[in-house]
């Protein structure tokens, strides 16, 4: 158990349990979570718009059968549909049935609005349970966590240090994780991850880093 904890920021531990934090990619993967959020999502689609940068959304089912034109609009700018859950619960308070049906519910909802099944997994908080990993992959879902992140849900934070934090050292094959949504965190923190987004694609380009999807 102490593995399922530690793998989010613990390579050693990710490694153990054969849960990716990085792609064998070039690239940079850009994640966001929680969303589709009415201002938040189609925000950061703007400046990916602007950028040319390609992102990986990881989607909330209940959120996706709110607004499902928001993730239609997100698969035709050209990103990824992931699934986080059907509804954001940390799946160490689930039992294995319950793990099941909310994998269920969400990947139902993003079939249902766009048509499309996921391929990726990412658990909310990044903790999986022992029985929730064997229900993903029984699911034939792929987990993915992340090797960077902004620390953007938090209420004192910046755009800068969300970008800095982001980058730092960030190298291709990096996974970043960033929030599009506040449903679940900082009230309005997906205002300071869009401004923080700009910065984060403008030093990957300085640094020859293009992005990329998971596949």
């Amino acid at each position: 158990m102490i593995r399922h904890l530690l793998a989010p920021v613990n390579r050693d531990a990710a490694a153990a349990l054969m849960l990716p934090r990085t792609l064998p990619a070039t690239g940079v993967a850009l994640t966001f979570d929680d969303g589709p959020h009415p201002e938040g999502t189609p925000a950061v689609l703007e400046v990916l718009a602007r950028t040319g940068a390609r992102a990986t959304f990881f989607v909330i089912g209940e959120q996706v059968r709110r607004r499902p034109e928001v993730l239609a609009r997100t698969v035709q700018a050209g990103h990824a549909v992931a699934l986080h859950g059907d509804r954001h619960r940390l799946q160490l308070r689930l039992s294995a049935a319950a793990v099941a049906e909310d994998l269920a519910r969400g990947v139902a909802a993003i079939e249902d609005a766009i048509g499309i099944t996921p391929a990726w997994h990412r658990p909310p908080f990044g903790i999986y349970s022992p029985a929730g990993l064997r229900a993903v992959r029984s699911a034939g879902l792929e987990p993915l966590l992340w090797s960077r992140w902004g620390r953007d849900w938090r209420k004192w934070t910046t755009p800068g240090a969300i970008a800095a934090r982001a980058t730092r050292s960030v190298i291709g094959g990096d996974v970043i994780l960033l929030h599009d949504a506040d449903f679940y965190s900082a009230h309005n923190s997906h205002r300071r991850t869009v401004d923080a987004v700009q910065l984060i694609t403008t030093e990957l380009r300085r640094r020859r880093l293009g992005t990329v999807l998971p596949v």
